[in-house]
């Protein structure tokens, strides 16, 4: 495994992207959105994650934030990783929906403050925010999205979704899925077949409620011993242990620069600890993945 990132699967006439471990979640940061972004990128975040969706995100100060740390000096356009969450609007059809909006992701994430500047936007992996209610409706959509790729799009994936759709998607889709954005946590089983299914076809899998909605895996056996000897914290810990599961990255969304720095310095302690000790190292992942489920699919 790569505790750095990894990089997508390449697409004709595009540059490869290459996906930090952990990308910056933006969800219900409000009018903190665009401190919190400048200051994740100054810590050392090189990903951020957002969405056309206002109930949810504040797109425009995401955009205002990385412009910021543009003008600071403090990174390149080309040293960050942008994924954009898509919404939809039931009220126009599904073609002109998501036109519309990736128009609107141009103008908020535009690298500098010149409106016409919108028309030098890339997004490196905009996500389609979930399944539509049928599959022809979601292949429509995803359709009208790939005509940006791979010049003002990168790549595509798609958010919040099964195994049986993702298994059709890959079937139709003339710009298969680059990336899955989903929950990890029990009420799904952990997502196993789904995720070895991405292992298979060379699609990355962005965990997100990686820590909220598993309290218990917080406290496990595995997670106290990976921190208790590789000298972190047991929320890094247990980060470590679902990279650990492989082509896995993983939505970090904390807003203390303390807690910023740890996660990012305990990527270097776990990359120490797992090649200086690396039979340890597997005999824990190998507990974790007796929770997760995941020894039946790594067998």
């Amino acid at each position: 495994m790569s505790w750095e990132g990894y990089t997508l699967r390449s697409l004709q006439h595009a540059n490869p992207a290459f996906v930090p471990t952990f990308l910056y979640g933006t969800a219900w940061k409000k009018d903190r959105t665009g401190d919190l972004v400048h200051q994740a990128i100054s810590t050392g975040f090189r990903a951020v994650d957002t969405a056309a969706q206002p109930k949810h995100y504040r797109e425009d100060l995401v955009g205002e934030g990385i412009r910021k740390v543009l003008s600071d000096g403090i990174v390149r356009r080309e040293d960050l990783y942008n994924p954009d969450d898509m919404p939809y609007n039931p009220n126009n059809s599904l073609t002109d929906q998501v036109h519309s909006s990736v128009r609107s992701s141009f103008y908020n994430l535009r690298p500098s403050a010149e409106p016409e500047s919108a028309e030098e936007t890339y997004i490196d992996t905009l996500v389609l925010h979930s399944p539509l209610p049928t599959m022809a409706q979601t292949i429509e959509a995803w359709s009208a999205l790939e005509t940006y790729v791979p010049h003002r799009i990168r790549h595509l994936g798609i958010s919040n979704t099964t195994l049986s759709v993702l298994r059709e998607l890959v079937s139709l889709a003339k710009v298969k899925p680059a990336v899955v954005q989903n929950r990890f946590y029990a009420g799904t089983q952990f997502d196993v077949p789904l995720r070895a299914y991405c292992r298979e076809h060379e699609i990355l899998y962005q965990s997100f409620w990686t820590l909220t909605a598993n309290p218990e895996l917080v406290r496990s056996r595995p997670v106290i011993a990976l921190a208790r000897d590789a000298g972190i914290s047991s929320v890094a810990a247990l980060y470590g242990l679902v990279l650990g599961l492989g082509q896995t990255t993983i939505l970090n969304g904390t807003t203390k620069k303390e807690h910023m720095e740890a996660d990012l310095n305990a990527l270097k302690s776990l990359a120490l600890f797992s090649n200086e000790n690396p039979e340890e190292w597997q005999n824990i992942l190998e507990d974790f993945e007796q929770l997760t489920g995941d020894h039946v699919y790594l067998q």
